[in-house]
């Protein structure tokens, strides 16, 4: 029954907006919130029927280490482009006119893949905030870019429809007093977009040196984290976390969801619930005990690891190491 009102309101207004810019109704709470998305565009029905949805819970226990990934590749010149506040997140996008283009390679793709986006999902406060978890832990931020098949695809509207389409890689936010230094090119013009609509130039940003410092990370076959929620995504996440100061969070929590006439609430708490695994398999190319197996060419299934107690002090942990 609930259901079913709910489907007739968005019909009502439908009557008296422009219902073809779906971008706009969107949002992280009430009946227009992630449990609806499916239901307020028929393009959208992944996020209600989808079997291989983002973002996911990583049990470090059911990871498959994979021998066979790559270390991931990404090019170390800078692009430029605009952050803006959509009402619902924090999305930088790279300038259209860009001619230098950042790709993404290695690890589980078989393509290359052009940055387009970079996501920003964080919560107001430190317990909540990231979209993936690590062992049910979230972390206060994750960053997330996004890049499209730019071997088989034209552009990310097309990429997004199709299979293997997108790449989207993974970086969680912890608090720590050591910030990541490229993170200031955002952080620092986050007073110019408190509001809907809001929108300011980053220049010179490099994507690897926003990357920490590891090599290990894990990967799965998912979706985008909002609507259409289209099943076309490689994830990568990476196993160490970027820092963020308790200053530049603040800052960050201090962004809205409406203008400044209607400021409505902190656009924080923009993630996606956790979605079921499915039986998709986690794979990672962490190898604590580096132990060859003869029986098992392609996989080692024996490979277990749990997740470490995050605090302030510990700085530089992965988030997973070997039980022995």
């Amino acid at each position: 029954m609930r259901t079913g009102l709910v489907v007739v309101v968005f019909i009502t207004l439908c009557c008296y907006v422009d219902c073809d810019n779906w971008q706009e109704w969107w949002t992280y709470d009430g009946i227009s919130g992630p449990a609806y998305w499916g239901l307020m565009n028929p393009q959208w029905n992944m996020c209600s029927r989808g079997r291989r949805q983002s973002p996911v819970n990583v049990e470090p226990d059911k990871l498959l280490y994979d021998p066979y990934l790559r270390h991931i590749h990404i090019d170390k010149h800078k692009v430029s482009g605009t952050l803006h506040n959509t009402g619902q997140s924090l999305v930088f996008r790279v300038e259209k006119d860009t001619k230098q283009h950042v790709n993404i390679s290695g690890g589980p793709l078989a393509y290359r893949y052009q940055f387009e986006e970079i996501y920003i999902h964080y919560g107001t406060d430190n317990q909540q905030g990231s979209e993936h978890h690590i062992q049910g832990y979230s972390f206060p931020a994750e960053i997330q870019f996004y890049g499209f098949n730019k071997e088989l695809y034209h552009n990310m509207s097309e990429a997004q429809h199709k299979s293997q389409g997108i790449v989207a890689i993974s970086l969680m936010v912890q608090i720590g007093d050591t910030p990541n230094g490229e993170l200031r090119l955002i952080t620092s013009v986050f007073n110019k977009v408190q509001y809907k609509g809001a929108s300011t130039p980053v220049k010179h940003i490099s994507l690897r040196a926003l990357l920490p410092n590891t090599d290990h990370f894990m990967t799965y076959e998912g979706s985008t984290t909002h609507p259409g929620c289209w099943e076309t995504t490689v994830w990568i996440i990476l196993n160490k976390p970027i820092y963020i100061t308790k200053h530049e969070l603040y800052q960050l929590r201090k962004l809205m969801q409406g203008s400044e006439e209607a400021p409505k609430a902190p656009l924080g708490n923009n993630a996606r619930p956790i979605q079921p695994l499915h039986q998709r398999t986690i794979r990672t190319n962490i190898n604590f005990k580096n132990v060859p197996e003869n029986n098992c060419p392609s996989m080692h299934k024996d490979m277990y690891y749990r997740a470490n107690k995050w605090s302030p002090s510990v700085k530089d942990l992965p988030y997973m190491h070997s039980l022995h």
